[in-house]
């Protein structure tokens, strides 16, 4: 269902994860951002870009190669695919691939196109590298520590930012790359925050925003998060670590094992620290 529409931009809820898809129009193009989850949803998508899309060329971005955010990829085939280099040369594009079939496979669903790993067109490499698309400047950041491919995209005059899996208001930190990438990640967002015109943050799970005091709020939950975690498990306080596990909203067997996966991860950046655990 779509949770924002704009003349510009549309915002699309999932039932599942709450996860976000969403539109940016302009005078020449269409940008379409990680079209996600069941076929009816990428459906509803769809039909959308086609009764608005006039001839203009659509733009396929993905934040990263997770499986809930490339599972609509085969949708559109005509579409020139935006991802990370570290997208490009993700070392488990199998098993990704795998995670959709075994969702599908899971829930009878069946799809009307195949199943593939993004193939990219545009390859973002590095730091302030842009795409202009007529009076439209999308600037990209690389975001890892959630994963090691992750991105952020600027859309400019209309300061809308694309924030992937960061700043989410009610889901916290899942790290599967590093926590101190994901803190350098935090610390890059905040300088965006602080020195952008962000008129509309986008996270890929839950509500978008337009309130620079919630965007900040929600910067320093997964921040005091993160920080919490690692002094835990340096100091071996196993009752902080489930006291923080419990901090997940919507808990269940999936949010616990991403708290003890994070757990884990913080665990073998101590030991290769040499801290003594």
């Amino acid at each position: 269902m779509k949770q924002f529409e704009s003349e510009s931009v549309k915002i699309y809820q999932s039932a599942l994860w709450k996860t976000t898809s969403t539109i940016v129009e302009g005078e020449d193009f269409i940008l379409l951002v990680d079209p996600t989850w069941l076929p009816i949803e990428i459906e509803e998508i769809k039909k959308d870009i086609e009764k608005s899309r006039a001839g203009r060329t659509l733009y396929l971005l993905f934040t990263h190669g997770d499986f809930d955010h490339i599972i609509g990829y085969g949708a559109f085939p005509d579409a020139i695919v935006i991802g990370s280099e570290g997208m490009k040369h993700h070392p488990r594009k199998q098993y990704k691939l795998n995670l959709i079939k075994q969702f599908d496979n899971e829930y009878y669903i069946d799809r009307p196109y195949d199943i593939q790993f993004p193939e990219l067109d545009c390859v973002i490499r590095e730091d302030g590298q842009q795409l202009k698309l007529g009076e439209t400047t999308i600037t990209f950041y690389l975001a890892p520590g959630h994963t090691h491919d992750g991105l952020f995209a600027i859309i400019e005059p209309q300061g809308i930012w694309i924030a992937g899996d960061y700043l989410s208001d009610f889901e916290l930190p899942y790290i599967f790359d590093q926590s101190s990438a994901y803190l350098n990640t935090l610390d890059k967002a905040e300088v965006i925050i602080k020195n952008r015109n962000i008129t509309l943050l986008i996270p890929s799970h839950g509500e978008f925003t337009t309130d620079t005091g919630a965007m900040l709020a929600r910067l320093e939950m997964a921040r005091s998060y993160i920080k919490r975690l690692v002094r835990s498990v340096e100091q071996n306080d196993n009752e902080a670590i489930i006291a923080l596990g419990e901090e997940m909203k919507y808990p269940s067997s999936f949010t616990r094992e991403c708290h003890e996966g994070n757990v884990d991860i913080v665990r073998q950046e101590c030991l290769e620290r040499g801290v003594q655990l």
